[in-house]
């Protein structure tokens, strides 16, 4: 999807299509309606506090704001650009809207998140005929029945990479955006892929991009032309392989239509560092919201877990984590809080807190476990415990 969060927000704000925005803000930022019918809108340069851009539209891009930026830096480089809050709710409703469209034409899917899918077309009628005198017709054409299913479904557009396999996928699409359609066999690796930073292919890194700028390898081709051996000796047998396999546009990844989940998180960066003492109350109700809607997405997804973890950022960027493992699985809100409780009581909190999260791990089917081995109770929405008791900051 082209700058999903960015472009539902352009749904709900037409007025500013064409316009730098940035999702990311607090919600006082939320746009404010005037009696004369106009809105007025937070602005990035009024911004304080330690923030960073959740995602900004192809304008603000173009300023020099992307994705994991801090607001604040956000600001210098486009201080007009407008400033909303993040809708999570409405980022998952258009994201199960654009998946049900793909589906619709294209039903073998690998889900990669929120906003972007792999698609394996060999299956789908027509793919291998040509159009015309264009021998790859067969294929535009059910790409633009993909994009025109996502526009009609949700008001939105994507862009579409087609290609042998999925490393070559997740390059393409990113070639023609927004709202483009990229084809590309392997006869075009040697022009469209190898002069491309080697940082474009997925899988490799800030710290890998950094190494192999080091050796003087800055461009997919240059990759390529490295010796196997040269890269196993710097990067190991398995990671060298890969680069290697990599830089030639070969990856024999199947598109994989299901997968379970290795655990469930929730977490928050605070705007500004919290204490544990001084600050109980706030934490506590943080805390305990977490906990909710960890609750949530495990009883709206069918499973429950056995192991709780718990995540501490304090000041300087020490970051902590505690876990227990129960006899029991549970999904309730108030275990828990519970379990995550007796996790903090393990942490020393005399710094000051930037990060707090919430994990549940060793999942299984809520159907596949007995009813009388499962626990679920809920926590208030008012921010405090519904148990007695329960450990608090």
């Amino acid at each position: 999807m082209d700058a999903f969060y960015a472009s539902v927000e352009l749904l709900r704000y037409p007025e500013l299509k064409g316009q730098a925005v940035v999702v990311g803000g607090r919600r006082d930022h939320t746009p404010r309606d005037l009696p004369d019918g106009t809105r007025r809108y937070a602005r990035l340069r009024d911004y304080t506090g330690r923030g960073v851009v959740t995602t900004s539209s192809y304008a603000a891009r173009d300023l020099g704001v992307f994705s994991a930026m801090g607001l604040m830096k956000a600001a210098l480089r486009a201080p007009d650009a407008i400033l909303l809050p993040a809708d999570f709710e409405a980022y998952r409703r258009h994201s199960r809207l654009f998946k049900a469209a793909v589906a619709e034409v294209a039903p073998v899917i690998e889900d990669r998140g929120i906003d972007e899918i792999y698609i394996d077309l060999s299956e789908v009628p027509g793919i291998r005929e040509p159009v015309g005198h264009d021998p790859l017709g067969g294929i535009r054409s059910v790409a633009r029945e993909i994009k025109n299913s996502v526009l009609k479904a949700t008001g939105l557009t994507c862009s579409i990479g087609i290609t042998p396999n999925k490393l070559l996928s997740k390059i393409a699409s990113e070639l023609d955006k927004p709202d483009g359609i990229t084809i590309l066999m392997p006869e075009d690796i040697e022009t469209r892929v190898w002069p491309m930073s080697v940082r474009k292919i997925n899988g490799i890194g800030p710290k890998a991009g950094a190494k192999l700028l080091a050796l003087g390898i800055e461009t997919i081709g240059q990759l390529a032309a490295a010796s196997p051996a040269f890269l196993l000796e710097h990067f190991g047998k398995s990671y060298g392989a890969w680069l290697h396999e990599a830089s030639h546009g070969r990856d024999n990844r199947p598109v994989v239509t299901h997968s379970e989940p290795v655990s469930i998180s929730r977490e928050t960066t605070f705007e500004h560092d919290l204490h544990a003492v001084h600050d109980r109350a706030e934490l506590g109700a943080v805390f305990t919201r977490l906990c909710e809607q960890l609750a949530g997405d495990l009883q709206r997804k069918g499973y429950v877990g056995r192991t709780v973890g718990l995540k501490l950022r304090f000041e300087g960027f020490v970051t902590v984590t505690r876990d227990l493992t129960l006899d029991a699985p549970i999904d309730g809100a108030a275990e828990l809080r519970h379990a995550a409780g007796l996790c903090l009581k393990r942490v020393d909190l005399t710094k000051r807190i930037r990060l707090l999260g919430v994990r549940i791990g060793n999942l299984s089917h809520r159907s596949d476990v007995p009813a009388a081995t499962t626990s679920r109770k809920t926590a208030r929405s008012d921010g405090k415990a519904a148990a007695e008791n329960l450990p608090l900051f």
